[in-house]
Parts: structure tokens; sequence; C-alpha cells
């Protein structure tokens, strides 16, 4: 029998659903009992593996009965899927290539050690070793390459080297031959370098380079290893990439630290070059008489959404709506196996970042040939969807057609034709068009008030950058009901994707969403608990008791910091080819088909329905539905890379915008607590910061020594008993920027509190108590 994989470090936990199902799946014939001691479940433990096991047995994810026949050994590693993303860390004293898998979100996390905690039971997975065996692929990868990986475990001797084995499928980033540096210059005139990148060491600048730089340029260097001699460490500059002052700098800063390619290769801007326009043609229809328009912010260049809506003249669906959803039909123009599409795969999704915007497609495709721009004969693979009154959706349909968009609005274009304020472009297309969307969405609201997926309210911060790239402001984002409108409507559309290719029984990548994992939800229990709101112990959670928290921290001080809580509780989402559902929309069926100008997963989902509903001789081919799981990792790990990126970049513009104000009091809030110090976020820029601990000790009361209470999240003077708790808002002054880093240091100004709970030993760290990741790093659960 497989051993069993474990979410938790510690102590044992309820297992996760796709962890329980890849266990399952491993050990055909284990019953509840195997489970329970594979897992080393026990006590209230065994009543939420019944009801998990339940719940999937309602879902048809697992048989009805299963005969217990044998007894699982307690698991000591976590298992990894067959098909991986891995790291190359390190090689063997005989050259072999080692690995590790690839998380980004939680690698930092999952390594850092326990203080005064016992040692891990079970191996997390993120701290795997995997050995990566010589092959074709092999000698192209090296330290710091990205790779997916088919995963076995080792036999025999091998074991001693890695429990596991992988087999290079393909090499996703290579291993940075150079690195990114800001140049730098001492008080002895010599130049050096400091990577970007603060886990790389210093660097000295070749000596005959010195002369083409200056200081603060950023550059792309080639280290130079044993060329000056074994103690001294060289590099040579390859790029020069401009001056790291400037803001325009700080994108290209993240696209290099993360190997996201910027540039497309000569043979695709000439496959994209030669793309001719779309006509009628075969199973396409001529849908040019309906007036679709677009909604998208106005900064927007491609269009790869068009809506429009109809009330059912059907009478026995009386009240109900007809929704056309059209989106653009890329899969016409990028083949598979063509240039454009390797390309594409490559990447992954397009990147966003304030001052640009790197593409999945080339421009002449995703601006031109593919947005679908007022006035011009666009393809398009159409949704039409029938709804309720109450917003149910009824049955759907899918087409190859020919659109013309009437117009391109805006959001608030669009919001504000609604509110009374049309202007020339809205008032014709008010009464035909624009109020039955608004009539069809407020039918899809109440099918989305009856299904209570999560409602997270969280400020969206936008940065302004002025005509030189500089930070000009942030604004937050009002969230308006035009906003929504497209959200349902998509909601919709990628439902229906979906649940097509299930009926068709085609195989397909599902957007899938699991339940917070028991140690995140705990770790949300023990604060909420200190603000007097309950989540149950034990409970199955939901999205609508998720829903009734956030409801209870409506309007007191602290909302702000339950909602960032509980989105950091969830799951992230993925792509894969097995579904679990999606816990956050509360949908068992859902897959991405609405913009595939900027995300590979909906290309593949476009070609799929091509291919089931027999659309044209463009789809999916039997080798590219033989290759999703594969398809699923890679992009799962370019999104998230994508993320990173894009956090990276706004903390980096951030932290020179603030460079300006050095010395200046803020006020934010404590968003995390550790031994280290306090984590702040300001009010009103987001931007996170940390106060250290040393410095909080020297602003408070002559003698007072801070401990970290771990069960309240909190730090606490000894003497006094007074401290600093999570969410408290404080005043504190920016002492130190790194503009390279993108870090901020502030002072506490705030005077420590009383605390309420300081009469219990306060003064030990309570044991066995993670608190909630600090310093706002949401992620992405749609």
């Amino acid at each position: 029998m497989a051993k069993a994989p474990s979410a938790s470090i510690e102590k044992p936990v309820l297992p996760e659903k796709s962890a329980l199902l890849a266990f399952m799946r491993d050990n055909s014939q284990a019953g509840e009992k195997d489970i329970a001691k594979a897992f080393g479940l026990k006590g209230a433990l065994l009543l939420q593996l019944a009801d998990m096991l339940q719940e999937l047995r309602e879902e048809a994810l697992l048989p009805v009965k299963r005969v217990v026949k044998r007894a699982a050994k307690t698991a000591k590693k976590a298992e990894l899927p067959p098909i991986c993303v891995l790291e190359i860390v390190a090689r063997d004293k005989d050259g072999l290539l080692l690995a590790r898998p690839f998380a980004a979100d939680t690698a930092k996390s999952a390594n850092k050690k326990s203080r005064g905690r016992p040692k891990p039971a079970i191996e997390p997975a993120s701290s795997i070793m995997i050995a990566v065996l010589p092959g074709a692929r092999a000698p192209a990868a090296g330290i710091g390459s990205r790779v997916l990986a088919k995963i076995f475990p080792a036999k025999g001797e091998d074991k001693k080297t890695a429990p596991y084995q992988g087999r290079i499928i393909r090499i996703l980033a290579a291993q940075p031959a150079a690195i990114l540096a800001i140049v730098r210059q001492n008080g002895q005139n010599q130049f050096y370098l400091e990577p970007t990148d603060r886990k790389q060491a210093e660097l000295r600048l070749d000596p005959q380079a010195a002369a083409q730089v200056q200081s603060g340029d950023l550059v792309w260097a080639e280290p130079q290893s044993g060329k000056y001699g074994a103690q001294a460490r060289f590099a040579i500059i390859k790029q020069h990439l401009g001056s790291a002052a400037l803001e325009k700098a700080l994108s290209s800063i993240a696209l290099y630290s993360h190997n996201i390619p910027a540039e497309f290769p000569p043979e695709v801007l000439a496959e994209a070059q030669k793309a001719t326009r779309q006509k009628l043609s075969g199973k396409r229809q001529d849908w040019r008489h309906i007036p679709f328009i677009t909604i998208d912010p106005a900064s927007a260049k491609d269009h790869d959404d068009a809506v429009f809506a109809k009330a059912d003249m059907d009478s026995s669906n009386k009240g109900g709506h007809i929704l056309l959803i059209a989106i653009a039909d890329v899969a016409a123009y990028v083949l598979p196996g063509s240039a454009m599409d390797k390309e594409a795969r490559r990447r992954g999704n397009s990147v966003y970042f304030p001052d640009r915007v790197v593409p999945m497609l080339p421009e002449e495709i995703s601006n031109n040939l593919c947005s679908l721009r007022a006035g011009e004969d666009r393809p398009a693979l159409a949704a039409e969807i029938t709804i309720s009154a109450k917003g149910r959706i009824i049955r759907h349909k899918f087409h190859r057609v020919l659109i013309q968009s009437r117009a391109g609005l805006s959001y608030e274009q669009a919001q504000a034709a609604i509110d009374g304020s049309e202007d020339n472009e809205t008032a014709p297309l008010l009464e035909p068009v624009l109020r039955p969307l608004w009539a069809a969405w407020h039918s899809l609201q109440q099918a989305r008030h009856n299904r209570q997926p999560l409602e997270l309210d969280l400020p969206e911060r936008k940065i302004i950058l002025d005509e030189n790239g500089r930070v000009a402001d942030i604004r937050t984002i009002t969230r308006l009901d035009a906003h929504r409108l497209i959200e349902e409507f998509m909601i919709a559309a990628n439902i229906a994707a979906a649940e097509t290719l299930q009926a068709q029984h085609r195989p397909l990548l599902f957007r899938i969403h699991d339940s917070p994992s028991p140690t995140k939800q705990e770790s949300l229990r023990e604060f909420l608990r200190i603000i007097g709101i309950k989540l149950a112990n034990g409970a199955a959670v939901t999205p609508e008791k998720f829903n009734h928290i956030l409801a209870q921290a409506a309007g007191r001080d602290y909302q702000a910091l339950v909602n960032q809580l509980v989105l950091r509780s969830q799951a992230q989402a993925e792509y894969s080819p097995v579904n679990i559902g999606h816990f956050g929309l509360r949908l068992r069926h859902y897959a991405h088909f609405t913009s595939p100008i900027r995300r590979y997963a909906d290309l593949v989902l476009h070609r799929s329905l091509i291919s089931a509903l027999h659309l044209g001789k463009d789809g999916i081919t039997a080798a590219q539905e033989a290759e999703l799981a594969e398809v699923a990792a890679e992009i799962s790990a370019t999104e998230r890379r994508a993320s990173l990126a894009e956090r990276d970049t706004n903390d980096r513009l951030l932290a020179h915008y603030l460079s300006n104000h050095i010395g200046a009091q803020f006020s934010g809030r404590i968003n995390g607590v550790a031994r280290a110090g306090l984590f702040i976020t300001l009010d009103k820029t987001g931007a996170d910061g940390k106060v250290n601990l040393a410095s909080l000790k020297t602003g408070s009361e002559q003698g007072e020594y801070y401990h970290f209470d771990e069960a309240h999240f909190a730090l606490i003077g000894e003497h006094s008993g007074k401290g600093f708790q999570l969410g408290d808002n404080v005043e504190v002054r920016l002492l130190a920027v790194q503009k390279a880093a993108g870090s901020l240091r502030f002072a506490m100004l705030s005077p420590p509190r009383k605390l309420p709970f300081t009469g219990k030993s306060f003064h030990k760290a309570a044991r066995g108590k993670k608190p909630p990741r600090a310093a706002g790093r949401p992620h992405k659960y749609r």
C-alpha cells in the first residue's frame, strides 16, 4: 500500500480531499480504518474523516462501498503527484542533479525551522529531495532550472541518494547563467554588484567593465568563478538595463528574476504576421446582427469577451433570460503544435505590471485579430445559456460565430448609463442592450445568493504611473455593479463549458479549489476566538460559514484583517484534469473558458469544445488530451510565477514611492506577529513593512522585554503586561527603504496597550498554535 500524504508537520490532521483521493487511487482496496491508520487519525478526526468520505461518495468521486483487506503503514514522507514541477537545487558528489518540488507560495514557510517544537513526524512535500535521472534532456538542465518531470519512488540502493527519482519531460526555465544586479560603488572607488535577489551574494565587478557603468545602474551580469583567484568572486556585464532608480526598470527586475520570457522568438512573430482574418465558412454562423458590447477596464487593450442578453419568450420559462457570451476565437489563429502554440504554453498566461503587459500571444493576435473591437468583424466561440427567473441555468449550447461588437465600454461608462448619466455612446444602447443585461444579471444574483459562494470584501489598489513611469498615486478601485455583472456572466459561461465537456465524456482542464486544510482552519479559529467570533471545531467548513464570520466582522475595526485572514486560510486554486470542484465559488463543475487571449488553459478548453462539438478541424488532438496532466502542472506553475512577479513589482514600486518619505509618520495595522517583530500594512498604500523586535524594545519602557505569545498572536511586555496584537491599529515612522528588494522598515510610535489575557502566564509562548502568515500575501483562489 502506498504511503499517505499529510498536510501537517506537527500532528495528525485531516487530509485535504485531493490528498485523500490520491491515496485512494493508489490503494483501491483500502477501507476507512486503513485510511485512518495511514494518516494517523484518532478521536474527533475519525468523525471528520467519515464525513469527508461521505461527501466524496455523494460527489461520485468514490464508490459507495469499499472492502477493508489490509492495513496501511504510517506515512513518513509526503506523497508526490506522478507529474510534478521541480526546481533543481544541487548536485551530489557524483554530479547527479537533485531537485525539490516547486511550490513558490509555500516553500519558504514549509522549510523554516520551528524553535522549541518537536521534530516533524511527517515531512512536508516541498522538502522532499528528488534525484533527476540522466537522459536526453538532463544535460540541458542545471542548478536553478525549473523542469516538468515524471516522479516515481526510488528503489534499492538509489534510495540512499533520494527517496524519489524524476525523469525530465520538459525544461520550463533554464538555470540563470547570469544574475540581475545593481552597480554600487564603495568608499575606495571600487565597484561591486548587489543582486536584486537578497539570497545571492555580492560580486566584484570585472575591472575592465567598471568604466562602462555608473553606480545605480541595473545590469545583467555573469559570474566568473576562478577567473581572478579562488578567493575573489567577479562578474562581467552581459546587458545594461538602465538606471535602477527609474520605476520602469522594476518590472524588468521581476521578469529576469522569475525567468519570465519578455520577447517573442522571431518564428513566433513571423507566424503571427502571416495570420489572416477569419471569415464565414464551415461551421461558423453569422451573428453580426446581434448587438454585442464589451465592458472592460478603461485602459484595456485587448477585449476577449462580449455580452448580450434578452428575455426568454418561452412561456414555460416566465421571467427567464437568454445570455449570449461571445469569447475571442483564439483557436482559429493559434493552431496545435504551431510556434505560437508552443510559446503560449511556455508562458502559460499574460503578466500584468503597472507599466506594461507581457502578453501570452503576440500583439498582432492579442490586440488585433482576436480582440473584439467595436465595429470590426471578429470570430468567436459563443455560449448560449438559458436561465430561469431565479438565475438557474436551464440549458446551454455552444456556437462558432462571427460577431461585430457595437461598442467597447468601460465599467464606469456602463455603470453611469444605468445610473442615469448616459453619454453619446451609451444612450442608444441603454434600452436595447444595457437594461436587458442588468435584468439578466439580477436573476443571476439570486442564484448566487442561493449558492452562497465565498464573499470576501478586500480593497483592490491600483498603482497609477505618470508619463515618466513614476508612481503618481495609489488608488482604491471602487467595485461597481458593472464589474459584478461581467463576473457573473463569465462564471455562467465557465460552468456551461465544463458541463458540456463532461456530458460529452471528454477530458478537460478543470479549475479546482480545495477546501481549507485543517491546519489553516485551526489557525484562523484561534484568532477568531480572541476577537469573540466562533468557528466551530470539527464541523465541515463551507463558504456560507465563512460568510457568516465576515458578516460578524463587518463594520468593526478588524473587518479588513478578518477578510485577509479568511483569504489566507483558503487553498490556492489550480488547474487539474481531475475534478474536485471549486470550494470558493461553491461549484461542482468549473473550468476557465472566457480568457483565451491571456490564459493557455482557456485556449485548451476552446480546442476541447471544438473537437467535442465538431465545430472545426482545429480542435484538440489525441496527443494533447494525453498531456493534460502535464499542461495542468505547467500552467499552474506559470500562474504562481506571474503572481509572484506582479507582487514583487508592486512592492518595489511602493518602496520607490515611499523612499521620498523617510521619517514620515503613517497609520497602519498589524497584519503579522512573529518572534522577530511586527509586520505592518499601511492603510493608504497597502505597503508592507516590519518593525524589528530590537527597535520595539528600545522604543518601549525602560528595561522592558517582549515575549512572543503565539496563542494570542501578540508580543507582550514581561514587566508591564502591555503589548501589541494582531489587528491593532498603530502609528509608525518610516526608517529605511530597500528599493531594489521592495522592503520597508518602521519604528513603532504607538504605545503598547493593556491586553485582556495577560494574567495567564503571558511570558511563556504558547505551543502548537501557528499564527496566520504575516504581512498581507493573499493569493487568488478563483
